[in-house]
């Protein structure tokens, strides 16, 4: 079952990528960066086929990179690399008119660029070209795979711009900034939640509060103070965003001089939060 659903994934992710490339971007002579950049680029000056380039490039790439990549890994990119150039082959027919609104196409040609990319890579594979190289990079740099495509990709934009002119490539680089943001929500996780460290002197009475009126759990840490030396207990809380306000209140209650710190958690799993995947 688990095998099915990325098998799923990396097919819906391709199509979802094929799409934001035939529909949004090149009919709006907008480019990509890495690999898909290059190969918009030579459709834009010989008229080759877009899937047939990227099978090619990608195939090429993969004889670099198969070396650094696990079996599963490796498969599933093979497979991304095949479907996502099938679906640039076919829905090639889908280009119509360029849209009115260049913004517009620019933020979602980013928008399913990197819903499909996150997908692809939440399978456990990659679509080839520059994931290829970031996921080297992440290996062996500890980049982010959004960093490090997003910097390959800046670098193709640069070189684009002498085919698709200064104002294109600006739009390009919207579609690829907002490809990564997006795509780094894919495969993060969109469970956001908020975390909150609590110094106080009253830590006994504010836990009371936070468990009996919010019924959320709270882990006491040992902390001492840098300049007084004085043992304390540091107080860590993981909310829903909603409920921050009234944990702020409840603290207040307690303790109107209690140093709280808030922190955007990206993604939770764990008892009463997400399940831990299996």
């Amino acid at each position: 079952m688990e095998r099915f659903k990325e098998l799923a994934m990396l097919v819906i992710g391709s199509f979802l990528f094929a799409i934001g490339v035939n529909y949004f971007s090149i009919p709006n002579n907008l480019s990509e960066g890495g690999v898909i950049g290059i190969t918009i680029v030579l459709y834009y000056m010989f008229g080759w086929s877009p899937g047939t380039v990227n099978l090619v490039a990608n195939a090429i790439l993969l004889v670099i990179g198969y070396r650094y990549f696990n079996r599963k890994t490796m498969v599933y990119t093979i497979i991304g690399i095949v479907v996502s150039s099938i679906f640039l082959y076919v829905t090639e027919g889908m280009m119509g008119a360029a849209h009115s609104d260049t913004l517009l196409a620019a933020l979602f040609a980013g928008l399913f660029v990197g819903v499909g990319l996150g997908l692809m890579f939440r399978a456990g594979g990659t679509s080839g070209g520059s994931a290829i190289l970031a996921q080297l990079a992440h290996q062996y740099l500890g980049w982010s795979i959004s960093k490090g495509i997003l910097i390959i990709d800046v670098v193709v934009i640069a070189g684009s711009y002498f085919i698709i002119g200064q104002e294109k490539a600006m739009y390009t680089l919207v579609a690829v900034y907002v490809g990564a943001r997006v795509m780094d929500y894919v495969i993060e996780g969109l469970n956001h939640r908020t975390a909150v460290t609590i110094i106080s002197a009253q830590p006994h009475k504010i836990r009371e509060h936070i468990m009996l009126k919010m019924a959320r759990g709270v882990t006491v840490m040992e902390g001492r103070g840098g300049y007084t030396e004085q043992k304390k207990e540091i107080l860590y809380v993981v909310i829903n965003k909603p409920e921050l306000v009234k944990l702020k209140n409840v603290v207040a209650e307690a303790d109107e001089q209690a140093f709280v710190v808030i922190h955007d958690v990206r993604d939770v799993l764990g008892s009463g939060f997400q399940k831990n995947a299996t």
